[in-house]
């Protein structure tokens, strides 16, 4: 990772020292061991903050919606990209939410991220004093000694089952090893929820929403929610109540859940940000294999895509219209 990182550091100061960017986007390390946190550079001597690991796991295009408008007029920002944050910025593209011209795409392959609790919950104890990492492994460096994790057994889900870990769009591109795209095909886990008869699946999902507090860090940890005013806070007309009931915190979700149609790329961040742990995924991850079952469509992968729900075509299925018999 040495290697990626000093590519990283030298592209983006030479981007910096030739104006070429105003602003750049990327991950330092975090105040805890295990963690990163999004880092912004203006200026060059704080390029050196920047690093690339295992835990990079923010996908940074939630940030530019919002940030672009603030910055100077004619600031182009530069965006440190995994496979699914830039298929999130190209669909904010498609949706005419950033302007291509705006941005720099530094794109960087990805081995997938690993899910801290799945090494935090199997720690034998003692402080952490040092991670390594190489292709096979994540290896702790404790005061107590050393422990070794199968990466591939820790990453998180939707980096098992990630179609695109490399960007499609990019202006830049650091790879890491070779990754070739993976055709998309359904997730076995989503594929055996399927399965499942109605009621079974319904219930499922009762059972995992009483545990939503409401705090809506899903909402706010997804590029796709993007809306100056949620439907969710809206009093004319009000859509739903703004209680903890079963009811309103049901609603809440099957409407978001329900926009993530065509839109969703899998990238995790809804599912990362719950601090009960509300595995969202099983929903919209279900709402990806539809859609390229169906439509045989992916969001994100070009700039001068239509959006899935903006066309029409005779040949689209249309049996979920009806009841079934």
């Amino acid at each position: 990772m040495k290697r990626v990182e000093s590519e990283l550091i030298t592209n983006v100061e030479e981007l910096l020292e030739d104006k070429k960017i105003g602003f750049f986007m990327g991950y330092e390390n975090g105040s805890l061991p295990l963690r990163t946190s999004p880092c912004f550079v203006k200026e060059k001597e704080d390029v050196q903050r920047l690093v690339w690991n295992c835990f990079c796991t923010n996908n940074l295009s939630v940030y530019l919606v919002s940030l672009i408008p603030e910055l100077p007029a004619g600031t182009k920002v530069g965006i440190l990209c995994k496979g699914c944050d830039s298929r999130s910025l190209v669909n904010l593209i498609v949706e005419k939410q950033l302007k291509r011209e705006d941005v720099l795409i530094m794109g960087i392959s990805c081995s997938g991220m690993i899910n801290i609790d799945k090494l935090t919950g199997n720690l034998d104890g003692g402080r952490i004093l040092e991670v390594e990492e190489n292709e096979e492994e994540v290896i702790l460096k404790l005061d107590t000694g050393e422990q070794r994790f199968s990466r591939k057994d820790s990453l998180y889900e939707s980096c098992k089952n990630c179609t695109h870990p490399t960007p499609s769009v990019y202006d830049i591109l650091i790879r890491v090893g070779e990754h070739a795209p993976k055709s998309v095909c359904p997730d076995p886990m989503i594929a055996k929820f399927r399965q499942k008869e109605r009621l079974e699946r319904w219930q499922i999902f009762e059972r995992e929403l009483s545990r939503c507090v409401r705090c809506y860090a899903c909402r706010n940890a997804c590029p796709n929610c993007y809306c100056k005013e949620c439907f969710a806070e809206q009093t004319k007309p009000r859509w739903f109540g703004l209680s903890n009931e079963l009811s309103d915190v049901l609603f809440y979700h099957l409407v978001r859940i329900l926009h993530q149609a065509g839109r969703c790329v899998d990238c995790g961040a809804c599912v990362r940000a719950c601090p009960e742990k509300v595995d969202l995924r099983l929903f919209t991850r279900m709402l990806v294999d539809e859609v390229k079952e169906r439509f045989d469509y992916e969001p994100g992968l070009s700039p001068n895509d239509s959006h899935l729900l903006g066309v029409f075509s005779t040949d689209d299925t249309q049996e979920f219209m009806v009841e079934v018999d």
